[in-house]
Parts: C-alpha cells; structure tokens; sequence
C-alpha cells in the first residue's frame, strides 16, 4: 500500500469497493481496532451489495486477533452508535458510504461511547492501514479456543425502534392524526423508520423500501426528493420524510411539495425546544454551510449560532465542548446529543414531528414562521484527484470579485471547499435574490473547473 495516502477522510475510510477500499483494508482495520479500540465491536452495515463482502474481511481480521465481532446486521449508523454504547462493547463499525452511490462503500467507527473517533485514535487505526505489507516480522496470532468469535445481535433492529420511540413517548406524543410519507432511499432505515412511525400510530406509505443494494440512493432519498415529493401529493401526507443510505440523516418535505433541508428543521426544532424548556446556553451549533437565513432568525429568537467547519465530527465537537444539546448541517444530519451521541434521522425526523404536533399547525406554516431562508445556490465542481484551492491566486481573486458584487447588490456570501469524501469542489453562493446566486455561482464553478479539473 502506498504510505504517502491518507486514508482515513471526514467521515472513516471510504472508496469504490474492491478498488480503493479492498478486502485487505477492510481485515486490516478490523485487526488493528482490537488493538486500538478493544476486542468487542459491533458491526452493522447498509444495505450496499459490497456490505457482506467487507463485513467479512472486518470479521476475519477482528476475529483473527481474538476479538469478537457483533454483528448488528443492516441497520442505520446511529443505531450501531445505540448499541455499542447498551451493549458494553469496545467500540463500533459501520460499513456504509452514506449518501454516495451503490458502488462506493466505507468504514467509520465508533468509540466505546458511541463517539466518532479522536483524531488520535483515527491516527492509529491508519498507521495499521500503512504498516499493511510492509516487510515486518507477522505478529503472533491466537490459536485454537483463543481464536475470536462473531455473533449475530439478534435484537438489533428492535432495540433502537424501542429507544427511538420511547423519546416521543416520554413526552406524551403521539403521532395519531399524521399521514407520513417515507423515502427509505432503500438502504439501512427500510425497516427501522417506517416500523417506528407505525408504533406512535401514525399512517405511513413508503417508497424504496426494498433494501436493493444496487439501488441505495439512486434517484431517491435525501439527495434525490422528486419520488418522495409525488408520494406526499398523491398520498395527501402531512409530511414527507428521506433518509440517506445509513440514515444518519433526514430531509422533510411539506404538504405543499416544499423541501424542509437542515437548517430549517434546527430552526423548527430549537424554537420549540426553547419555547418548552429552554436551551442550554442558548447556543446551536451548525456549520460554515448554514443559510444566513437561520443565523438571523435563530439570533432575533435570542439564541446564538456557533459555526463550524463542514463536518459532522466538527459539529459534535463543538457541542461536547461547549455543553450544547442541538446542532446540525443543512444536509439533514442533526444531532440531538440527549438523545444519541451521532447523527441519527430518526431521532431527527421524530423531533421535527414532535414539533410539528405541538404546533397544531402545517409543516409549511411552522417552516416559514421559524425562519426566512435566502436565495442559496450549490454547484459540484468534479475535479482531479486532491484539489489544491489555498493559494490558487486565479480562485481567490474570482472569489474576491464575487464578494464585492454581493456586497454591493445588498449582501450574500460565496463559500468554496473541497469535499472530504468526493473529487468534488463545492462551490456555494448566497444572494437577495435566486438569479444572482445563480449566476455568480456558474460563473465561479467554470473559474474552478479551469483551474482544477
């Protein structure tokens, strides 16, 4: 393996499966996470044809070190997160590559906590991945009754429906009167979301429900709503809910057709967490991303928005340091840290109908009344390999002509960065209105495709 690359991205090593992320690398991982984490993991994974094929490797080199491996089966992020945390394990795998299409896959872990991993930890976990192959004396491997084992977690699924359930029922909610529609995007949350919905009885129609691993997130789910937004029409749904292929996240959309994206349900979701019982330092975490919309809004509401980079780990982080309980991306992934220590849709999804009952009032209503969202355009720039944006002279003087037309047109902001996951540079442009975002952001895309691709 080449000892210059770093594998580990933002969100654990991923890659096309059996190309960039082998079976090799996932054995290693495994191996050395019984050292760095601990013998007992949990392992769950979503519903990606390529998800038994690295689930085994894992379990062959988690196994081959004297571990034992849980194997939580299909199911989403945020419950493996559940259960290493009920379960006393070490810590916990997931093998998912989140929204990105049926060919890719990854591995993320969790802590014995149920955190995503210390930058420390990560380190470690990628020396492993470097070490692989090179010309070392082979570690002295268990034999016989010392060899590990792998058992299934036959409850899995049940357990986090129950503790998911049990957030709205403590509270005295039922969603009794609600018709919800539900894009399963057909990976990890086919059977925990719907079946969840049925238990706090509410009506729900679902769509990409199939657990077809060739298909997660191919034209449905969280990055793709125009199913979803038919079903909620043709169903008179209340509202409609999207997950992406592990579920850690969560988009809505309105009776009306309308897309309720991140920052709308933190804004929805805050406002009635401050309204009933307050908010811990009346601070919310979100990101560089968020609309400027919701940093007025949440700011006239008395609360204040600490931003941080892209990134969920950065979201949390913030959080744990500061003691915040809510935080979030405009991408739909939230974390209620009461409630689950990660991103979680669910729990998200559960929360924003929550709100919307105590309301007495539509999706459209609420979200209009929660925050005034500003003109927001997003174009990915495909690239080669890893883009070099600091210091590209071209990039930031374009970017700096950009700012100055924005602030001379009555305010916006132009925020370009590379992806974490993707050979993507993002290119996001905010304006008074929809036609100037637009056209400054093609026109800083096509400066970034120039110079980069």
């Amino acid at each position: 393996m080449d000892t210059h690359k770093r594998f580990f991205g933002t969100d654990g090593v991923r890659g096309v499966a059996n190309s960039s992320l082998t079976c090799e690398m996932a054995f290693c991982l495994g191996s050395t996470a019984v050292e760095v984490l601990g013998p007992t993991l949990v392992i769950g994974r979503d519903t990606r044809i390529s998800g038994s094929m690295l689930e085994a490797a894992l379990v062959a080199g988690i196994t081959s070190r004297g571990g034992k491996a849980l194997l939580a089966g299909i199911i989403p992020t945020p419950a493996v997160a559940l259960l290493t945390r009920e379960l006393g394990a070490d810590g916990g795998v997931v093998i998912s590559a989140s929204h990105n299409p049926p060919e890719y896959n990854g591995i993320k872990f969790f802590d014995a906590e149920g955190y995503k991993l210390s930058p420390e930890l990560e380190d470690r976990l990628e020396a492993g991945l470097c070490e692989a192959g090179e010309d070392k004396p082979e570690p002295s491997l268990p034999t016989g009754s010392k060899v590990g084992t792998a058992e299934p977690i036959g409850d899995a699924c049940e357990r986090y429906v129950r503790h998911a359930v049990q957030i709205l029922e403590a509270d005295g909610i039922s969603l009794k009167g609600f018709t919800i529609a539900v894009d399963c995007g057909n990976g990890a949350a086919y059977y925990t979301t719907p079946e969840a919905l049925r238990r706090l009885h509410a009506e729900v129609v679902v769509i990409n429900d199939e657990a077809d691993g060739n298909t997660i997130n191919v034209g449905s789910g969280s990055t793709d709503l125009g199913q979803l937004t038919q079903l909620v029409k043709r169903s008179g749904a209340d509202v409609g809910i999207a997950h992406d292929g592990d579920a850690d996240r969560v988009i809505a959309v309105s009776a009306s057709g309308a897309e309720i994206d991140g920052d709308y349900i933190e804004a929805i979701c805050a406002l009635d967490r401050k309204a009933a019982r307050g908010i811990p330092g009346n601070t919310l975490v979100s990101t560089v991303m968020c609309n400027i919309g919701f940093i007025e809004a949440m700011e006239k509401a008395g609360l204040q928005v600490v931003q941080t980079p892209v990134g969920d780990t950065n979201v949390l982080t913030t959080m744990r340091s500061g003691g915040y309980v809510i935080g979030g991306e405009q991408s739909g992934h939230m974390i209620f840290i009461e409630h689950n220590t990660t991103g979680d849709g669910l729990v998200t999804a559960l929360m924003l109908l929550a709100a919307l009952k105590r309301s007495g009032t539509s999706l459209d209503a609420l979200a209009s009344a929660s925050m005034k969202k500003y003109p927001q355009t997003l174009i990915n720039v495909h690239v080669a390999g890893s883009p070099l944006l600091e210091g590209n002279a071209v990039i930031a003087a374009a970017t700096a002509e950009a700012e100055a037309e924005l602030k001379a047109g009555g305010g916006g902001r132009v925020l370009i960065r590379a992806s974490g996951t993707e050979p993507l540079v993002r290119v996001m442009v905010e304006a008074a209105d929809r036609e100037t975002a637009e056209r400054i952001a093609q026109s800083l895309a096509s400066r970034v495709e120039a110079e980069l691709s």
